[in-house]
């Protein structure tokens, strides 16, 4: 019986604010990259509660989402390693909350606002193709509600084995 192939579930923040957008630079095995606030989607959570998540503990700051931007399906080849890792990302837009009195995440070297321009001169230092993409798709509006995104409690490990 062969394996069953399955891609990484990420997350992403795509904030903007007065034409800016709030971005992380992270150290990485490639170096140091620019990408939104994002990560894994962990057991026993739904896909908001992993990019509010995500966005506190790379950013410090609260996050609420309002919108779903997208889904986005990509392969990594790292060029370090040659492991190969597919991703499936959802990426969110909404509001940026306050700043909490925390540390960042092991990695993340600092938050910064960058503009359209920045992020396209720049773009040799994203993390992934998808950081570019998930900004072009907000710019042009793209957004669906978060009411379709549905998570049975069973994925939430709300619910007792059956016997």
């Amino acid at each position: 019986m062969s394996a069953i192939w399955k891609p990484s579930v990420t997350v992403a923040a795509i904030i903007e604010c007065d034409q800016q957008f709030f971005m992380i630079e992270e150290e990485t095995i490639e170096g140091v990259r620019i990408n939104q606030p994002a990560g894994h989607l962990d057991p026993d959570e739904s896909l908001i509660e992993a990019v509010i998540r995500e966005t506190l503990e790379e950013t410090a700051h609260d996050f609420t989402p309002s919108a779903l931007i997208g889904t986005y399906l990509s392969r990594f080849i790292s060029p370090k390693t040659g492991e190969a890792v597919t991703y499936l990302r959802f990426a969110f837009t909404g509001e940026l909350g306050a700043a909490q009195d925390r540390v960042l995440d092991t990695g993340i070297l600092r938050t910064v606002w960058m503009s359209y321009d920045e992020l396209v001169a720049s773009q040799d230092r994203h993390r992934s193709p998808l950081v570019m993409q998930c900004i072009e798709d907000y710019l042009q509006g793209k957004r669906a509600p978060l009411s379709l995104l549905f998570t049975h409690p069973s994925a939430l490990g709300n619910l007792e084995p059956q016997k």
